[in-house]
């Protein structure tokens, strides 16, 4: 079977795409491919998803912001949206989700946690699904 292939993208791929790629590949443990991007990346993540992500022992500090490109979409099995409306290429044969979350920029980071810990329930969740554990 092949590897499935899952990408995040959110506006700037400095908050959400960045904690949902990041704690997907921390579960996944290579079972999954994962990616994230922008459709107009920032310059850097914000710290305060730096901070929250650290709590876990989850290192954002060396990951950059990449721009979306249609190869990134084309590759991927999943393409997860957190935000970036009409920016994103559609492909027929690809799954499409939206999750509604909200924006971690500008908050601190006791506002940023919550965020985190909602995509964190929603990648394992999605995990769960698209590697069902073996007996």
């Amino acid at each position: 079977m092949n590897t499935p292939e899952v990408l995040f993208v959110c506006v700037h791929n400095a908050g959400r795409s960045q904690m949902a790629a990041a704690l997907l590949h921390h579960h996944a443990r290579g079972r999954i491919v994962v990616r994230s991007a922008g459709s107009a990346p920032a310059d850097t993540i914000n710290p305060a998803v730096i901070q929250v992500m650290d709590e876990l022992g989850i290192d954002l500090n060396h990951e950059t912001p990449k721009r979306l490109t249609t190869d990134a979409v084309e590759a991927a099995d999943v393409v997860i949206t957190m935000g970036c409306g009409d920016a994103c290429p559609v492909f027929p044969g690809k799954r499409y989700l939206d999750w509604q979350l909200d924006d971690p920029a500008g908050q601190p980071a006791d506002r940023v946690r919550p965020i985190r810990d909602e995509i964190d329930r929603r990648v394992r969740a999605l995990l769960a699904e698209l590697v069902p554990a073996t007996a």
